[in-house]
C-alpha cells in the first residue's frame, strides 16, 4: 500500500485549512491529466500530476507552429504550420498512450475557429490521431483562462488578460467567480498585418481597446497577464531591472515598469536582447507588437498593479474538472500536504509541528499562517539531500518550485524558514542575493519559524504524539516550553541548544516545565 492510499490519522480539528482532500476519489481522478492547447502560435501538451488542487507539471512540451500566420490575408491556416501542428498532435497522442493517460482534452482557439479550413484541419486530426478537438469561441477562451488564474489565486479580484497569437481576451474575476468576458483581434500575428506601420497599428490598438473598455467597464483591481508574449515581456522587464529571481509566475510590474520596458525594447537590438533573455526567435518576433498592446491596455484600464500568471487555459481545463470543495482549497497548502505525504519520514507530523509553533505567531494574519502551515508540512521532505547541502536545497526548492498562490517575497520567506530549519545562520549561502526580496522583519520572522521547527523536529516521534506546548509572551519577551513527561527523554543537549537558539532569535528568556 502506498503512502497516498493510507488513511490519514483521525484528528478532531484540522484547523482553518481543513482535512487533506488529495486522497479522495474525486481528487485522485485528477492526479494525472493531459491537456493540449492548439493555439495560433504554438501547440502545447501539458500533463498534470500530483495534488489535484496544485498539480505539478509531469510533462510539458511546446511546438511553435504559427498556425495563424497570414490568416488575415488568406483566410486559411498557415500550410507549414498546419503540417507541423498535425505532426505535433500525432506525437502527443503517442506520448499519452505511452504514459497510460486518460483521453487527452484538446482545445483550439482563434486560428482554428477563424480559418476557413479549420473544420478540415480538425477532421484530419481526428482521422490520423483519434483526437477530437474542442474549438472554443473567444468568450469561452476567456473563461477558461480566468479559471486558470483562479487555480493559482483562489478568490482573486481583477482583470485577466490572455494574449495569444491571433486574439486577446479579457475576463473579470471576483470572489472566485468569472464575470464579464470579451474577445478581440489584438493578437500579434494579426497586428503584423495592420496597414500604416507602427503609427497605424497603435491607432488600431487604441480604438479596439476603447471598445473593450466600454464593454468591460471600470477595472482598477489587479491585472493578471496570461500568455507567452506577456511572459516574454516579463523576462525582458526582469533583465532591465536586474531582478534576481527568474520565476515568472506572480512576477509583479507597475504601469511605470511597462513604460520603461517599452522604451528599453525600442532602444535595444532584438537579437542581442533575445540572446540575453533566452526568448525563442519565434516569440521575440511578436514582442514589439505585444508591448504596444500592453502599454495601451495599462493606460486604458489603469490597474492598481500587474501580476504575471503562468497559469492559463490549460490549467483552466483542469480547474473545470474540479469539484467546488477542491476549488476552494489553498493550492499552496494542498501541494505542501501532498509533498509531505509522498516524501516526509513521518507523514502527518507537519500538523503537529504547526500546532506547536503557531503560538509564536498567534497575532499574525491568515496570509502569514498559511506560509507557516506550508513550512511545517515541508520541513522534512528534503531529508534525503546530503546534510551539507540540505538547507540550500530547501531554499532553492521553495523559491523556484512550481507552486501556486505565492508572491516572490513569500517564496523567500518560505525558503528562509526551511533554510533555518537546517542551519542557524543564513549568511554564507549561494542565495544571499535573493534575501532582499523580503524585508528585514520578514527575514527575522522566517528565522524564528525555522528555528522553532528545528527545535520541534527534535521531539518528533510519531504524527499523533503530543510534543508539548510553547507559551509566548511577546511583551515580556518570555517563552515557556511545557514538555510532557513522556517526551522528557527527547530533550537532550542538542534539543536544549536548539531551544536556546530559538530564544536568542526571539531575544527572550526561556523556561522549561515538565508536565503530566
Amino acid at each position: 500500500m502506498t503512502v497516498l492510499e493510507t488513511e490519514m490519522p483521525a484528528a478532531a480539528d484540522w484547523g482553518p485549512f481543513g482535512r487533506p482532500l488529495f486522497d479522495s476519489p474525486d481528487a485522485r481522478a485528477l492526479s494525472r491529466v493531459g491537456v493540449v492547447d492548439v493555439g495560433s502560435n504554438s501547440v502545447r501538451l501539458v500533463v498534470f500530476d500530483g495534488a489535484a488542487r496544485s498539480p505539478a507539471y509531469f510533462y510539458n512540451e511546446k511546438i511553435m507552429c504559427a498556425l495563424g500566420a497570414g490568416l488575415s490575408e488568406t483566410g486559411h491556416l498557415n500550410p507549414e504550420g498546419r503540417a507541423r501542428a498535425l505532426a505535433a498532435l500525432r506525437r502527443f497522442q503517442c506520448l499519452a498512450e505511452g504514459m497510460g493517460l486518460p483521453p487527452l482534452s484538446v482545445v483550439a482557439t482563434a486560428a482554428v475557429r477563424d480559418a476557413e479550413d479549420g473544420p478540415d484541419f480538425c477532421a484530419d486530426v481526428l482521422r490520423e490521431t483519434g483526437l477530437k478537438i474542442w474549438v472554443i469561441d473567444g468568450r469561452e477562451e476567456a473563461r477558461l483562462s480566468a479559471q486558470g488564474v483562479l487555480l493559482g489565486w483562489p478568490g482573486s479580484y481583477g482583470l485577466v488578460c490572455d494574449i495569444g497569437g491571433s486574439s486577446m481576451e479579457l475576463a473579470e474575476i471576483h470572489g472566485g467567480e468569472v464575470g464579464k468576458r470579451v474577445t478581440s483581434s489584438l493578437g500579434p500575428l494579426k497586428l503584423r498585418d495592420i496597414k500604416g506601420g507602427r503609427r497605424g497599428r497603435k491607432a488600431h490598438i487604441a480604438a479596439v481597446m476603447d471598445d473593450l473598455h466600454a464593454e468591460m467597464g471600470k477595472q482598477n483591481d489587479r491585472l493578471f497577464l496570461v500568455g507567452g508574449s506577456w511572459r516574454a515581456i516579463a523576462r525582458i522587464d526582469m533583465a532591465r531591472r536586474g531582478y534576481p529571481l527568474k520565476v515568472l509566475h506572480e512576477y509583479r510590474m507597475s504601469a511605470k515598469d511597462v513604460r520603461a520596458t517599452l522604451k528599453y525594447i525600442d532602444k535595444r537590438d532584438m537579437e542581442a536582447l533575445r540572446a540575453e533573455t533566452g526568448i525563442s526567435a519565434a516569440r521575440m518576433s511578436l514582442v514589439p507588437y505585444a508591448i504596444d498592446v500592453l502599454n495601451r491596455l495599462v493606460k486604458t484600464f489603469k490597474p492598481k498593479d500587474i501580476a504575471v500568471s503562468s497559469y492559463g487555459i490549460r490549467e483552466g481545463l483542469l480547474y473545470e474538472q474540479m469539484p467546488q470543495r477542491l476549488r476552494e482549497r489553498d493550492p499552496l497548502v494542498e501541494a505542501s500536504r501532498f509533498a509531505e505525504a509522498k516524501d516526509a519520514r513521518i507523514p502527518g507530523f507537519g500538523k503537529t509541528l504547526y500546532d506547536f509553533v503557531i503560538p509564536l505567531f498567534n497575532n499574525g494574519p491568515h496570509t502569514k499562517k498559511r506560509l507557516i502551515k506550508a513550512a511545517c508540512l515541508l520541513h522534512d521532505v528534503s531529508w534525503r539531500a546530503h546534510p551539507d547541502y540540505r538547507a540550500e536545497v530547501c531554499f532553492d526548492n521553495a523559491t523556484r518550485a512550481n507552486l501556486g498562490g505565492l508572491k516572490h517575497s513569500e517564496r523567500v520567506f518560505l525558503g528562509l524558514a526551511l533554510l533555518h530549519r537546517y542551519r542557524n545562520k543564513r549568511q554564507g549561502t549561494a542565495f544571499e542575493y535573493l534575501y532582499d526580496l523580503l524585508d528585514e522583519k520578514g527575514q527575522k520572522e522566517a528565522e524564528i519559524l525555522g528555528k522553532a521547527m528545528r527545535f520541534g523536529a527534535m521531539l518528533m516521534v510519531s504524527n499523533t504524539d503530543s510534543i508539548g506546548k510553547l507559551k509566548w509572551q511577546p511583551r515580556k519577551k518570555h517563552l515557556t516550553l511545557e514538555l510532557p513527561r513522556a517526551a522528557e527523554p527527547l530533550f537532550g543537549e542538542v534539543a536544549e541548544a536548539r531551544l536556546s537558539s530559538l530564544c536568542d532569535a526571539l531575544e527572550a528568556e526561556c523556561k522549561v516545565k515538565v508536565v503530566g
